[in-house]
């Protein structure tokens, strides 16, 4: 009996595992958006359509970890025309960089709540260091599909041209400032 006890123990979960939690972004909800001046006339407005990614979280340890893809081409500007010269060699460049992500396994917690994450955000090939501010941080159990969630608003701010995205500037603003709203099913 003392065998079977010992052998079911190996394999069950220990306290500390179970305070770490595995989600998979939610595509259809996690929509990242972002803003640039237009000729310093007005602020215009994009979207990918297609993202994805893991996030971890320890609430009690107050760790994580974060993994974020964003297709290039699901980049969506309200027009065709537009779309199509976005995800040209003058801004995306599709062709040669399919993808934009961003990684971090350095979350800032207060209140027991993540409120920021440091990682890299890689875009067009050039890998640089990113502030998000997380905003909102909330879980519970989604009620449609009674599923349990985390979700958060995710802002920052950063020079494109610092990536290579040097086309127009400065007419259309060198500063762009990224949102994106992010819900994610706890695996």
């Amino acid at each position: 009996m003392q065998r079977i006890f010992l052998f079911l123990l190996a394999y069950l979960p220990s306290a500390a595992t179970l305070a770490v939690d595995q989600f998979t972004i939610d595509p259809n909800h996690t929509l990242p958006v972002f803003e640039v001046n237009h000729l310093g006339f007005s602020t215009q407005r994009g979207r990918f359509d297609r993202s994805s990614g893991k996030i971890i979280l320890d609430l009690t340890k107050h760790t994580g970890t974060v993994e974020l893809s964003i297709e290039a081409d699901s980049i969506n500007m309200g027009q065709t025309k537009w779309n199509e010269h976005m995800k040209s060699a003058d801004f995306f460049d599709v062709a040669r960089f399919p993808s934009v992500t961003f990684k971090s396994d350095k979350l800032r917690f207060e209140n027991g709540k993540p409120v920021a994450a440091e990682g890299m955000l890689t875009l067009l090939g050039v890998s640089k260091p990113v502030k998000l501010k997380i905003e909102r941080f909330t879980c519970g159990e989604n009620p449609i599909v009674k599923k349990p969630l985390c979700a958060a608003d995710i802002e920052s701010t950063l020079k494109r041209s610092e990536f290579g995205m040097t086309k127009y500037l400065p007419g259309i603003g060198d500063e762009v400032r990224v949102l994106v709203p992010v819900e994610a099913f706890r695996d």
